[in-house]
């Protein structure tokens, strides 16, 4: 058994509706001006009444594994990284195995907030290294954001949208391709800054009215910020050093698409310039635990990331939670293509 994964696939699937600045601002007091100079977000996607989570999971997973060459029946393991499943439960993972009809996998979901997507890559990169018999796995981010936001609140309405990622994990034949490290931290002192409460066991449904103070999302994006540039670029720095590798060699870096001004600080923090990072919040919005994924999935699409280079995939999520892996990348269908 070789110990290396690589991500051998990757897509995602986005929502044909898009808001831009203008619309979303009739119901807001700020003008489309503010929001880009705060965020960099000009448009976001926003799902269909119709759609689910759980349709564009499906979607994002089939365009992974067509990448990746591997069959449904294929893969053992399927992590779906969500906090906007389309239900409290079962996990949206199950309906992914039932409608790929990959019968052999063993499912669950990760919440972990937006660093979901880097945790479940770890965990399923983990996995596959403790037991042979995981031939496949796939991992998806994906979230339906739109449905837990008031539409008139400027904290979160500006930022949040939907959209989904995907990536399939194998075995590469190199022990130096593939994932290399990761390193994760937790700073729990702002763990009510981000959160939304209803429906959970502390704040149930039985015997009151909808409440939006309470059932929807709450953001404080100060805190949010500050948490960010203070321990995601130590999260970054821990992992290159578990990795062996100076930070300087990495070529290029994706994170979790929160905020551009956020993603600007953070590049120039880490000592690199813009090139070395592909962006698209500033026309996708932030999708949670998806946006990662969805970066990569299109960075990848655009011949960014190159088979040899040495990539570096952050985030930083509710709670708060931060999370780093480094990747020499190997991309097998990449040499196919």
């Amino acid at each position: 058994m070789t110990a290396a994964v690589t991500i051998s696939g990757v897509g995602h699937h986005l929502p044909v509706r898009v808001e831009d600045n203008a619309t979303l601002c009739q119901g807001l007091d700020v003008s489309p001006e503010w929001i880009v100079e705060k965020t960099g977000i000009t448009q976001r996607h926003i799902a269909e009444p119709e759609e689910s989570a759980a349709d564009y999971a499906v979607e994002a997973g089939r365009r992974a594994l067509a990448m990746a060459g591997v069959d449904a029946d294929e893969v053992d393991l399927i992590i779906a990284c969500t906090f906007s499943g389309d239900y409290v439960f079962p996990p949206l993972s199950a309906r992914v195995q039932r409608d790929l009809r990959a019968t052999n996998a063993h499912v669950f979901d990760v919440q972990a907030n937006c660093t979901g997507f880097v945790t479940g890559l770890t965990i399923a990169a983990d996995r596959m290294k403790a037991d042979p018999a995981v031939r496949h796995a796939l991992v998806i981010g994906v979230e339906f954001l739109s449905r837990y936001i008031d539409r008139r609140d400027v904290n979160t309405a500006i930022y949040l949208a939907d959209g989904a990622g995907a990536a399939v994990l194998s075995r590469a034949a190199d022990p130096e391709d593939g994932i290399r490290s990761s390193a994760f931290h937790t700073d729990s002192s702002n763990f009510e800054s981000v959160r939304m409460r209803g429906g959970g066991s502390s704040f149930p449904l039985q015997g009151r009215t909808f409440d939006p103070a309470v059932d929807l999302m709450e953001m404080n994006g100060i805190a949010t910020w500050k948490q960010a540039i203070t321990h995601l670029p130590k999260v970054v720095r821990r992992a290159c050093e578990k990795s062996g590798i100076e930070l300087s060699t990495v070529d290029f870096l994706i994170f979790h698409q929160a905020n551009l001004r956020l993603i600007e600080y953070l590049v120039r923090k880490l000592g690199f310039d813009l090139s070395r990072t592909y962006t698209n919040v500033e026309r996708i919005g932030n999708t949670g635990s998806a946006s990662l994924a969805i970066a990569m999935s299109e960075a990848v699409q655009r011949g960014l990331v190159k088979n040899g280079d040495l990539v570096v995939l952050a985030a930083v999520g509710a709670g708060f939670t931060f999370g780093a892996s480094v990747w020499r990348w190997q991309l097998p269908a990449a040499e196919r293509s």
